[in-house]
């Protein structure tokens, strides 16, 4: 089956697409991966999600605007990639959508909502679409997140020592398996979060990020601020847990800010980067993580790379390109992975993952132009991924 998987993140710059050709024998999923491409938002509607994130108030008229907007967004990333990296020929279309409220209480997550209206994508790309794959781990009573823990097990099953998988996004995620253990996995903090919401502060909007890591580079870290921003009682919680920008947003950091004043702009983006480091580093050595294998954003920002480097002496860094994914696709294969799961009738999360009370079937299913016809259901989960280019391993334990 040749999939594509559509992703935005937590950074809202636009949508990574990226399709692979997918294949399940027994307890084997064996991918091909086609390629990738990026598709960016429009700058109105970069500015429409922008001033409906938290902590904004909003309306019901921007959330639908919002809605068929991202839709759209979605729908013209999905027709490219089936032209560009699919040769017109695609059976199935997986959406993340757009994250725009992830609702935690005490820990406990009750909501999450992601926008972009499937059924444009459907009409656009004439291919069923999954979507909306977080709420039925949340209704199951699991975090919703992250929901990559079940490819990045598959993806470092069989590696020497304990592997973790990191994602540098707008949050940070971590996926670690230990031989021996159910993998665990979880949202570490901030990663670009607030790095993003600094410079586009700072600069008056003319910076989206830390470009390279230069502002951090040229920077010195405030231990006050840096002390400030540790005491957040979130990096205290246990695995599994979740967090975003409901959180972690341009007046939390204010507020941090007038606590442990920084007038240098580049000592604030040095101290936001040694941040994500340090929690980052701090989550690995509590899992006694020996090779850390990166994706996203973050692991193009030489700065930030080079801090967790110091922050985790002894600690083998690579990218996941150096496990046939490429690193900028990697959430997008993810979710082509969770939606060829769930046409297959399989579940796409791990308990230990999200801590739900049980593995689920994800999302919701929009036909496309043909009759919808699913896959006989299959009745063995996969405990092996084959990445097409990449040396075999053993099977993932349990």
């Amino acid at each position: 089956m040749r999939v594509i998987g559509l992703m935005s993140g937590t950074s809202y710059d636009g949508i990574e697409a990226a399709a692979a050709e997918l294949e399940l024998s027994g307890d084997t999923v064996r991918m091909r991966p086609l390629g990738r491409l990026s598709h960016p938002y429009s700058d109105e509607l970069r500015t429409q999600i922008a001033a409906a994130l938290p902590p904004a108030a909003t309306t019901t008229e921007a959330i639908c605007v919002l809605d068929t907007g991202i839709g759209q967004a979605f729908a013209e990333a999905g027709v490219r990639a089936l032209a560009e990296l699919c040769d017109g020929d695609a059976d199935l279309v997986v959406s993340h959508g757009q994250t725009m409220h992830h609702w935690v209480e005490d820990g406990t997550v009750r909501g999450t909502l992601q926008l972009g209206q499937p059924a444009w994508i459907a009409e656009a790309t004439g291919l069923p679409v999954v979507a909306d794959l977080r709420s039925r781990d949340v209704a199951a009573g699991g975090q919703g997140a992250p929901l990559v823990a079940l490819f990045d097990a598959l993806l470092l099953g069989g590696l020497p020592g304990v592997p973790a998988a990191l994602n540098l996004g707008g949050i940070a995620n971590i996926t670690v398996v230990a031989p021996g253990v159910d993998p665990l996995a979880f949202d570490t903090g901030p990663a670009n979060a607030l790095l993003d919401a600094a410079a586009r502060h700072f600069s008056g909007g003319a910076e989206e990020y830390d470009r390279d890591g230069r502002g951090a580079a040229a920077g010195q870290v405030n231990p006050e601020l840096l002390r400030r921003l540790l005491d957040e009682p979130y990096y205290r919680l246990p695995g599994p847990k979740s967090t975003g920008k409901e959180l972690f947003h341009l007046p939390y950091l204010l507020a941090a800010l007038a606590d442990a004043p920084t007038p240098d702009p580049q000592d604030v983006l040095a101290t936001l980067t040694r941040l994500t480091a340090v929690t980052v580093a701090g989550a690995c050595r509590d899992h006694g993580v020996t090779r850390l294998v990166v994706s996203g954003g973050g692991a193009h920002n030489p700065t930030l790379m080079r801090m967790i480097a110091d922050e985790l002496p002894g600690v083998e860094l690579s990218s996941s390109d150096d496990l046939g994914i490429a690193s900028d696709a990697k959430e997008a294969l993810a979710f082509a992975l969770l939606g060829y799961l769930t046409v297959h009738a399989l579940p796409g999360t791990l308990r230990s993952g999200t801590g739900a009370r049980h593995a689920s079937v994800l999302g919701s299913i929009t036909p496309g132009r043909q009759p919808l016809r699913l896959p006989a259901p299959a009745s063995t989960a996969p405990r092996r991924l084959l990445i097409a280019g990449r040396p075999a391993v053993p099977p993932v334990a349990g």
